[in-house]
């Protein structure tokens, strides 16, 4: 595999619901998604084999994982370990970095059903 150079503006965004959209890169190994999410835009509780790493760029995430509730501001970040059960509430109006491994085959599919509710 190559190098390649990603230009976050030239990659197709895509509104997964009013309150939510994303802008996707995979790699081999790797997914990153650049996220706008709105104030009160709920991502539901699921769980996934991939190690998640988000990033809040500007705004407030709301992560709940088995009870335990992490408010995520700009600049800061949250590792998620694969098949941890979460959900997300945006606070503010947000803009996230999410990088997951390995790839995210499920969005890759198209099998992300739960993002479009």
């Amino acid at each position: 595999a190559g190098v390649n150079l990603y230009r976050w503006p030239d990659i197709p965004e895509e509104a997964l619901n009013p309150l939510f959209s994303r802008r996707v890169v995979h790699t081999e190994r790797l997914t990153v998604a650049r996220l706008w999410l709105k104030k009160g835009c709920i991502v539901p509780r699921h769980a996934h084999e991939n190690e998640q790493f988000s990033t809040v760029e500007s705004g407030k995430l709301r992560f709940i994982l088995d009870g335990a509730v992490i408010d995520v501001g700009a600049d800061e970040s949250l590792a998620i370990p694969p098949h941890a059960s979460h959900e997300v509430e945006a606070l503010e109006d947000t803009v996230a970095l999410d990088i997951f491994t390995p790839a995210r085959e499920d969005w890759i599919r198209g099998d992300d059903a739960y993002l479009r509710r």
